[in-house]
């Protein structure tokens, strides 16, 4: 089972309309005037601690582990989206805590959701 999990940033004050920036930032790779740049260093150095013991290729973009399924990551300056496949829950949960450090609740488009209730919008 292969399952994707979208990371962004809102500027303050912008429209939030997920959907609409899940197709054209996430899937497309477009620039949205509403979106924060991230540091997409600091969250691939992150990962990549985090999961130091799985194996890392494609330029730290892709991790496999035995018995734990694979993911990679796509990046655009504003954003962070992990394909993942075949993946358990608890290191699902590990990519999104590390994103909430860097202030980006996880959208889940399988449920059409975005999980910020903790932030301002």
């Amino acid at each position: 089972m292969s399952i994707d999990l979208n990371f962004w940033k809102y500027k303050e004050n912008a429209v939030h309309d997920h959907a609409a920036i899940y197709q054209m930032a996430c899937c497309d790779g477009k620039r949205m005037e509403e979106l924060e740049a991230l540091p997409i260093d600091e969250i691939l150095k992150k990962i990549s601690i985090v999961f130091f013991d799985w194996t890392i290729q494609g330029y730290g973009k892709d991790f496999e582990k035995e018995g734990h399924g694979a993911f990679q990551i796509f990046t655009t300056p504003q954003i962070v989206r992990f394909d993942c496949y075949g993946m358990q829950e608890d290191d699902m949960n590990m990519l999104m805590d590390i994103l909430i450090d860097f202030g980006c609740p996880l959208y889940d488009p399988q449920i059409a959701t975005r999980f910020d209730s903790w932030t301002d919008r």
